[in-house]
């Protein structure tokens, strides 16, 4: 079977988890954020033991720990091949990777920029920056105004890649599922 591909992203403390979490309660096949679980898993083999920033930049090989970022992303979206139903979200998707990397203008190369190119996805929900929900904790680091920039950045390497970005409206999780799955014509 091929689902359709649908992208939930947007800057750090924006309620991505929460509404994976609600698509998921509600029936929806989901792919959770893996650098989570690579943060951890950094952190535990002592290379992130004093993290202060995000990991993206606080690792020794920030150009290796974006490949395996591209690696675990790569598998998420060629899995979703098998998943049995029509649609499959995605918290963040392989551009995210290089909207990042320009956060922390970073160089890459093909590597990075061709399966952004390739593996296409069918549909992006961006969530807006928004303050009265913003935190700061021990996973996000960036304070505000540096979360708007990444927010920026994301929007302009979805469309650089010719997405259409879909904007998710500020309200509470049921709504925002409401809106994309009224969006996707479900």
């Amino acid at each position: 079977m091929n689902p359709k591909k649908i992208v939930v992203t947007g800057g750090p403390s924006t309620g991505k988890t929460s509404l994976i979490e609600g698509l998921e309660r509600a029936g929806f096949p989901c792919f959770p954020e893996v650098i989570r679980s690579m943060t951890l898993e950094a952190k535990e083999g002592g290379e992130l033991s004093n993290l202060t920033q995000n990991p993206i930049a606080s690792v020794s090989d920030p150009l290796e720990f974006n490949r395996k970022i591209l690696q675990a992303r790569t598998k998420q979206y060629h899995e979703s091949f098998h998943i049995n139903g029509s649609l499959v979200f995605f918290d963040r998707g392989i551009p995210d990777i290089l909207a990042y990397m320009d956060y922390f203008d970073q160089r890459y190369g093909d590597e990075f920029v061709l399966p952004s190119k390739t593996l296409k996805y069918d549909f992006i929900f961006l969530l807006p920056m928004w303050e009265g929900i913003y935190v700061a904790d021990s996973e996000r680091f960036e304070s505000y105004e540096e979360a708007l920039q990444i927010h920026d950045q994301l929007w302009a390497a979805y469309t650089r890649l010719g997405y259409v970005v879909n904007e998710v409206p500020k309200d509470s999780v049921a709504n925002r599922i409401q809106f994309i799955l009224k969006r996707l014509n479900y």
